[in-house]
């Protein structure tokens, strides 16, 4: 079954065009070690929590928004080998092609696939 990376970034509002640059960068990059399909999407109807939310996750600005992204992998070693990959790629070293965004702020993780419906 399927494995997916997910990511939560706060990006600010200005820096949708750079950060949309940089993404369209990366994906055939994660496509050509394995990936099946990336998905990026801009925050536009987030709700604010009272306890938690995608804001207070991430730190969020009032300038910023969020990027809600995933990578769909065939399987957790596909994600393995093809990540180690990606990351090794030149195209993906610091200053190749600079993120828009604070990476300390980024929240991700692996997820195994419980159900598709």
């Amino acid at each position: 079954m399927a494995y997916i990376d997910g990511y939560v970034i706060p990006v600010l509002k200005s820096n949708r065009a750079a950060y949309l640059e940089a993404a369209q960068t990366a994906a055939p990059i994660f496509k050509e070690h394995g990936a099946l399909k990336v998905v990026e999407t801009w925050g536009d109807d987030v709700p604010r929590g009272k306890e938690t939310d995608f804001y207070m996750a991430v730190k969020c600005a009032e300038d910023e928004t969020m990027v809600f992204s995933w990578i769909i992998w065939p399987d957790k070693a596909a994600r393995d080998a093809g990540m180690a990959k990606a990351m090794a790629d030149p195209r993906m070293q610091p200053g190749a092609s600079p993120m828009p965004f604070d990476g300390k702020r980024m929240i991700f993780g692996g997820f195994e696939v419980l159900m598709e419906a």
